[in-house]
């Protein structure tokens, strides 16, 4: 699952893939993990859309994507994720494989 005090990355998603933050995971619920965010510089250009994803439609997860990368501890992109921004908390399911359709969306979106 993740290993308390592993550190996976979040990264500009696109050609520069600037490091945004580094996720302290703290914690773990099937399918969750739970972290600390360590804020990088550019990070503050994300957190109005992290903190706003909205269960009640994919346009979030879609902006999501497109602004930010997940990346495992050993620095591989996650194919496919759903992160929650709460202040200084992030949590976080992912997948190894990309969603096949839209329906996986619609399963068991938040904890």
């Amino acid at each position: 699952m993740g290993d308390q005090g592993e550190v996976w990355t979040l990264r500009r998603f696109g050609d520069d893939g600037e490091l945004l933050a580094r996720l302290v995971v703290k914690d773990g619920a099937f399918p969750w993990l739970y972290a600390r965010i360590e804020e990088l510089d550019g990070f503050g250009a994300v957190r109005a859309l992290l903190e706003s994803y909205d269960d009640e439609g994919d346009s979030s997860y879609l902006a999501v994507r497109n602004a930010v990368a997940l990346h495992y501890p050993d620095g591989a992109r996650v194919p496919e994720f759903l992160l929650r921004v709460d202040g200084q908390e992030a949590r976080w399911r992912w997948s190894d494989e990309p969603f096949d359709n839209d329906d996986d969306l619609d399963e068991e979106v938040d904890p």
